[in-house]
């Protein structure tokens, strides 16, 4: 049995790096997963795997536009009778000087990062209610309060730094219904570090590596099982040690 036999879950950003590993793990526990992306070829692997037994769909959309959102909703109501789990983990990163900043770049990281992440919980709360389910959200230890680096995250580190705050308010305030929890990874080899050097962000990590997405997902599939029915409200860092610097 996996630990997350009979349970249907939404995984946003499951296309690529930890929300395609969450995708994956989840399959091998027995879920049925809504991955949802805006670009369906990046999970063919998943789709075209017999061991999965069409437990695997995919909705294209972009979470960053509320129409997409809305017409997300609607798929979900149409097809599927009961939903136990959410995972908002679509976002992005960029870095600037504060010289470089500009309200373009502003609204396209909080629109992806935070606003998906409030805008998805709103729309399905009310379903995860009826299933006593569960929501994680992926933020990052760059929105620790704790924890402060990459001293260009200006951007990055707010609008993660929303989705814990927006997170732990979501646990205390349905806590009778729904358990939520949030995810920080530390630095972790994805293709979001594509064409970049981060050989020297394993010196500053004590367990002396990058994190791989699999850390990150493995933990998704504890917080989303019964294993962890009394957990809610928990901020759980991934990363190797690095927030203790």
């Amino acid at each position: 049995m996996g630990k997350l036999d009979n349970k249907t879950a939404i995984v946003t950003g499951g296309t690529s790096g930890i929300g395609k590993s969450i995708v994956e793990h989840f399959l091998n526990e027995g879920a049925h997963v809504i991955c949802v992306g805006r670009d369906k070829s990046k999970v063919y692997d998943l789709l075209s795997n017999e061991d999965y037994d069409g437990r695997l769909d995919f909705f294209v959309a972009d979470i960053s536009e509320e129409e997409d959102i809305s017409k997300l909703e609607a798929y979900i109501k149409t097809n599927y009778s009961y939903l136990d789990i959410l995972v908002n983990c679509a976002g992005i990163w960029h870095t600037h000087r504060l010289e470089d900043v500009t309200y373009d770049e502003f609204e396209l990281m909080f629109r992806t990062n935070t606003a998906s992440v409030i805008f998805m919980t709103k729309a399905f709360m009310p379903m995860l209610k009826k299933t006593g389910g569960n929501i994680v959200n992926v933020s990052s230890i760059g929105g620790l309060e704790r924890h402060i680096a990459g001293r260009s995250q200006y951007l990055y580190a707010a609008s993660k730094a929303a989705v814990i705050q927006f997170s732990q308010l979501c646990a205390l305030n349905y806590a009778d219904d729904v358990r939520v929890n949030c995810i920080c990874p530390g630095p972790t080899d994805t293709p979001i570090y594509l064409n970049r050097d981060f050989s020297w962000v394993k010196d500053q990590i004590p367990m002396g590596r990058l994190g791989k997405a699999s850390d990150a997902a493995k933990v998704a599939v504890f917080l989303c099982s019964d294993d962890a029915d009394y957990i809610t409200g928990s901020i759980v860092t991934v990363d190797g040690g690095a927030s203790l610097k």
